[in-house]
């Protein structure tokens, strides 16, 4: 009995008790196989942009199939010029869960927020999605792919980690919202 308490039988004998704790604890432990991926719905935060916004809101419409929206997030803030602006960040998990983040704001000069949203200033070529030509920029180091696009009141951003048909998918499936009176 005395060689189970002592030297390296002690240890092994000590080592396989704790193992097969361990492994007891892993079968009587309910563990889910099912991904989760935390939804929201946006359409309060669609409804407040659409009153709050000096501009006529671009929104997803529908979502596409089998996206989820992650997050929303409205921010006031000011333009280098000093002006209000208002801006708007709706994150997805795409079909093929990767990210995806449409992003609009009315801020001064429109390069400064399309550059901070893109994570470089570098453009590379254009791309047509439904007759609308779109900004393209990727930022290798970080894996990101960005459309851009300017108007005259509002820069709209799609860029993530999703790959350009999923990204030029949300782009084309933008609508703008008619403004609400507050």
């Amino acid at each position: 009995m005395r060689r189970f308490t002592e030297g390296f039988y002690g240890y092994a004998f000590a080592m396989l008790v704790c193992l097969a704790g361990v492994a007891v604890f892993l079968l009587v432990t309910p563990q889910s196989r099912t991904e989760h991926i935390p939804k929201i719905d946006f359409s309060i935060d669609v409804a407040n942009m659409r009153r709050a916004a000096p501009y006529q809101v671009w929104s997803p419409d529908p979502v596409l199939p089998n996206w989820v929206p992650t997050s929303s997030r409205k921010t006031d803030g000011k333009s280098a010029d000093g002006k209000p602006t208002v801006t708007w960040k709706l994150g997805f998990a795409t079909a093929k869960r990767a990210h995806a983040l449409l992003g609009q704001s009315d801020e001064k000069p429109q390069a400064e927020f399309a550059n901070r949203m893109a994570n470089t200033d570098q453009a590379g070529g254009s791309i047509q999605i439904n007759g609308v030509t779109w900004e393209k920029r990727f930022r290798e180091d970080k894996n990101q792919r960005s459309l851009i696009r300017f108007l005259p009141d509002v820069t709209l951003v799609v860029t993530g980690t999703a790959q350009w048909d999923e990204l030029s998918a949300l782009a084309g499936s933008l609508k703008q919202q008619t403004k609400l009176t507050p």
